[in-house]
């Protein structure tokens, strides 16, 4: 059974962790798929997707060393962010592919995957496609589909609006993405400032340490560095159109984390998933908001492959 975790933060640690390998492949289209690597490159592999925006340097730019030990973390960028070639258009089953096409030229067998907010929905279209190489997936506070049932209850109002505009006006979200990436390209650190405004007083907490200011501020400038097509993809396959797959048909384990106090992506979303995808446990992290698992990465990566063996001896 999967450990329950608190929303108590972790003291923050000056020292940051450098990838073990920075590079990409190139996919059968001719776009470049990049990835970092951190850890034991002989260790349990753990694929880790970034949030909206992100990057693949998100991971080592958190203070201390999050990862923990006998595990290979590969962390790539999505389409169009960082390194990784745009692929306007793209489906969440199209990232699947993306990530299969990855762990067959690192000759990867079997993985777990984290997806960290924005990261959610393509971790659980893993869930769904790539049954037979992943034991276990964890999503921690993803988004819902917007179209189902009471998700939005507890979100903020300005979270609402985004993700509605991206389902009723998919052009006009897709300018007004594009605005904010250019916002956020400008001076990701006024973007930060911006975000206090809408989140929870636990996440205004963890902003107000200036070694998670300068990782956001860094992975953001990463992120966005080829501009803002990352961000207008993610947006419409997270929240604009059907995830081209079913949640009640997973039968790849799955566990989610929600903090009680997420403004962001609320506990409604994470409610829904788990009580769609049969296979699944659901933690509600009570005194944790948004920026939670920034201080607790380190607890959910161990939780994910404890809950995966344990799936291998039913």
């Amino acid at each position: 059974m999967s450990k329950p975790l608190t929303g108590a933060n972790s003291i923050f640690y000056q020292d940051m962790t450098s990838p073990r390998k920075d590079s990409s492949i190139e996919l059968s289209d001719g776009r470049d798929l990049a990835y970092a690597e951190y850890g034991d490159p002989d260790g349990v592999p753990m694929m880790l997707f970034h949030g909206l925006p992100g990057s693949r340097l998100a991971w080592g730019f958190l203070p201390g060393n999050p990862f923990p030990s006998g595990m290979r973390i590969i962390a790539p960028d999505r389409p169009g962010y960082g390194r990784s070639s745009p692929n306007p258009g793209r489906s969440l089953l199209d990232w699947t592919e993306d990530v299969k096409a990855l762990v067959e030229r690192l000759r990867i067998d079997r993985f777990h995957v984290v997806g960290v907010s924005g990261g959610g929905p393509g971790a659980l279209a893993c869930a769904s496609a790539l049954p037979d190489l992943i034991p276990c997936v964890g999503v921690v506070a993803g988004a819902a589909p917007t179209n189902a049932p009471r998700v939005f209850d507890g979100m903020s109002s300005v979270n609402k609006f985004f993700m509605r505009l991206a389902a009723s006006a998919p052009a006009i979200s897709a300018l007004n993405t594009r605005f904010i990436a250019w916002v956020v390209r400008r001076n990701p650190g006024r973007y930060i400032e911006m975000m206090q405004r809408k989140v929870h007083e636990v996440d205004r907490a963890i902003l107000a340490d200036s070694n998670i200011r300068d990782m956001l501020v860094e992975d953001f400038a990463e992120a966005l560095r080829p501009g803002g097509q990352g961000m207008v993809d993610d947006m419409a396959t997270n929240h604009g159109q059907p995830w081209g797959f079913r949640l009640n048909d997973i039968r790849t384990k799955v566990v989610f984390w929600y903090g009680a106090l997420d403004h962001s992506v609320s506990p409604a979303m994470g409610r829904y998933l788990a009580d769609q995808v049969p296979n699944s446990d659901f933690h509600l992290v009570e005194e944790a908001g948004h920026l939670w698992p920034l201080v607790h990465l380190i607890e959910i990566l161990e939780d994910v492959v404890h809950s995966g063996r344990s799936e291998n001896r039913v």
